[in-house]
């Protein structure tokens, strides 16, 4: 059983629930090249003349050179401007008229190329060293600041959080953004960054096999990062991929019958009838691979936010991965050929790259490189269409392919809009676990309606960060607008920063820990030193998913109420949990962030305050939840940026197990059988963020995820209907 004594002596700062993820990647070194073997000289070119002659005559004579003329110099180099990369046909053509050997015509080719990639070096090192000065007089600025710091809004000086003040947060903020700054600039971070080795930790040898080496948040094949910009030649081919994908998507949005039909005589909802799509769409991006099974889905809604906004959110991939961060776990915008026509995103064309999920470590993520156009097709009604173009980087084992999917805005009176959204993949499903397969085959895990439903409840919790009509009522509630909005940013990357770190994806080395019978922990590690927003020290991370025959509602409503905290949560000691402040975020009550405090026997602890957002719609629910300091919470309500406070969020992720549930029995309504969930906890393990990593503190956070699972198994039981 887990031992709470074992684990605050393992850990005592308030901190303890975690669960995010950080970013690496790979990439191979750089060439070592002498500067003084690629100066420009004046006169003839001097180029080495591959000999003839055996191994042990090449050995045996000294090697023979020959000088270029000037002329032959000057063909080549016109000839390296129009193509560098010379195929054999090219180097003959240029031998014979230049009078040379082919391989002496390759060889000059070759370096040459090495001399340029040498001088481009040389020049972003330049750009690096100044940059880095740069940083160190920030550096400076900032330290000399924070001697004679006070904070903006009481006129006080700055107060410690936890271990830093706030200063020294804003001044880690500070020092990130010129970092990726610096890294943007010189593409550090594709060329010169590696993986951390596993063997870095130096657990003991004697570790058992189970728990010996962990994970760490580092993949071996970053997706998002491998992509580059198009050449020119692809960019026509891109346009007209657009194009066709947007005229697909469009008619897929407003088709009726025989493209879509009724799923059932019950249901609103349509299938596609895939005989007709391939009669009208088959030849866009070829057919199903063998082995592929079709996901398609059409959900219409209206939401409570107006058709600007919501091109706003759609076309900046920072934005569209934080309102969908249960979906998309990363995004990035690769290139924008075309940013629309000035104060709209009608024609805008970007191309992006995106992870999508299901929150669990146990599910695999699926990858997409697309473009996305934006095109206004009517007064008020606009398209936004995502073309993949995985055909233009093309992979080995493709797993999952994604049809022209996206969605169609109509604008209505009073802010409203009407979206339409399809959803369209086709993938090899064998990685997906047994029991999230009836979820996938109802459409749920990557379909439209997870989309909109999503869609709708941000909708909600928009409007109540710009709401500026606040019942006083209840002296719960949270009535300064400055407060409300910096406790909701914060609650915000709360959010993010756990479903970005829960799901399976490519930049996590999740290692198993079996706990019992068809469960497993997964386990990973970061090490975190100037990292904003979160504590420095080494952080292990602990993820599970399993079933449980209880509808998702009782799992929810039992996980976010208070009252009920300490039947599972172990490190509150039992100590009873009291709600200080709230914000409604929407219609539903369970739609809510709260402000905890934890009032436990244990002294070290009775000024703990927990931060929690809760959430739920028709296709899943979170609870998500992390400590933070009473200090800190204070300056927050009072309207101060939220960014300086410490965050590591743990929490949990529930969804309906499907049509059927995982036991087999039938199920008449959809969710009303049993409850997939997931459970994450983030444990900083020490405050110095070159400590090893201990198999102790391994066995402790094994046991502590198990001993929580346990617990929730036999409460929920309790309360099942």
């Amino acid at each position: 059983m887990f031992d709470p004594d074992m684990f605050h002596t393992l850990h005592p700062h308030p901190h303890h629930h975690m669960f995010d993820m950080a970013f690496n990647t790979s990439g191979n070194e750089l060439e070592h090249v002498r500067d003084d073997d690629f100066e420009s000289k004046s006169g003839p070119e001097i180029t080495f003349e591959p000999p003839c002659e055996s191994d042990h005559q090449q050995r045996s004579k000294k090697r023979r050179y020959n000088r270029h003329t000037h002329h032959q110099i000057q063909e080549m180099e016109a000839f390296f401007k129009e193509c560098p990369h010379p195929d054999d046909k090219q180097r003959m053509d240029l031998s014979r008229e230049l009078g040379l050997e082919p391989l002496q015509v390759k060889f000059w080719f070759q370096n040459k190329r090495t001399q340029m990639k040498a001088q481009q070096e040389r020049h972003e090192n330049a750009i690096l060293k100044a940059e880095n000065e740069k940083l160190r007089a920030e550096n400076t600025r900032y330290r000399e600041a924070f001697a004679h710091s006070t904070c903006p809004n009481c006129g006080s000086s700055a107060t410690a959080l936890g271990e830093m003040s706030f200063d020294d947060q804003h001044l880690r903020i500070e020092n990130s953004r010129l970092r990726d700054e610096i890294e943007r600039m010189s593409g550090y971070g594709l060329k010169s960054t590696k993986s951390v080795p596993s063997s870095y930790y130096h657990l003991p040898s004697n570790a058992p096999q189970s728990s010996g080496f962990v994970g760490e948040m580092y993949g071996a094949c970053d997706f998002l990062r491998s992509i580059s910009r198009p050449s020119e030649a692809d960019k026509p081919i891109i346009v007209e991929l657009a194009v066709s994908g947007m005229e697909e998507l469009s008619r897929m949005a407003q088709a009726g019958e025989p493209l879509w039909v009724p799923a059932d005589t019950k249901s609103s909802e349509v299938v596609l009838n895939e005989t007709e799509y391939l009669s009208c769409f088959g030849g866009t991006v070829g057919p199903k691979p063998l082995g592929f099974r079709t996901e398609a889905s059409r959900v219409s809604a209206i939401v409570f936010m107006n058709h600007i906004k919501l091109m706003d959110i759609l076309m900046d991939a920072t934005q569209w991965s934080t309102v969908f961060c249960g979906i998309v776990s990363r995004a990035s915008t690769v290139d924008v050929l075309s940013p629309g026509l000035p104060g709209n995103f009608n024609g805008a064309l970007h191309l992006m790259s995106a992870e999508f999920q299901v929150p669990s470590p146990l599910v695999p993520t699926r990858e997409n490189y697309f473009v996305r156009y934006c095109k206004q097709q009517g007064d008020g009604v606009w398209v936004v269409a995502d073309v993949s173009l995985d055909t233009l980087r093309p992979c080995s084992m493709p797993r999952t392919r994604r049809r022209p999917s996206g969605c169609l805005i109509q604008q209505l009176p009073n802010g409203y809009s009407k979206i339409t959204w399809v959803e369209h993949f086709e993938a090899d499903e064998t990685g997906v676990p047994t029991m999230y397969r009836p979820l996938f085959n109802s459409g749920l895990a990557f379909g439209a309606k997870r989309w909109v439903a999503t869609l709708d409840r941000q909708s909600e919790r928009f409007a109540t960060s710009i709401a500026t009509s606040i019942s006083t009522g209840d002296l719960r509630v949270i009535s300064s607008i400055d407060g409300r909005k910096s406790m909701l940013k914060l609650a915000e990357r709360m959010v993010t920063s756990f479903c970005a770190g829960v799901g399976a994806s490519s930049v996590h080395a999740w290692t198993a820990l079996p706990i019992a019978a068809g469960d497993d922990v997964r386990v990973v590690t970061r090490k975190s030193t100037d990292e904003p927003g979160r504590p420095p020290g080494v952080v292990l991370s602990a993820a599970t998913s399993f079933w449980i025959p209880v509808p998702p509602k009782v799992v929810f409503d039992f996980l976010r109420k208070e009252k009920s905290r300490s039947e599972w949560d172990i490190l509150s000691n039992g100590g009873l949990v009291q709600e200080m402040a709230h914000i409604a975020n929407g219609r539903h009550s369970g739609n809510c962030v709260s402000l905890l405090r934890v009032n436990s026997a244990n002294s070290s602890q009775s000024n703990m305050l927990i931060l929690q957002e809760s959430c739920t719609d028709s296709t899943g629910s979170y609870v998500i939840y992390a400590p933070v300091d009473t200090v800190a919470m204070n300056v927050v309500l009072t309207g101060c940026d939220p960014d300086y406070v410490a965050l590591l969020p743990s929490g949990f992720a529930i969804l309906p197990d499907g049509p059927a549930g995982a036991n087999g029995g039938e199920i008449l309504e959809l969710g009303s059988g049993g409850s997939l969930i997931t459970v994450a906890f983030q444990i900083l393990v020490d405050s110095v963020p070159t400590a090893r990593l201990s198999i102790g503190s391994v066995a402790t956070v094994n046991s502590l995820i198990k001993c929580t699972v346990e617990r929730i198994r036999a409460a929920v039981m309790r309360e099942k209907p």
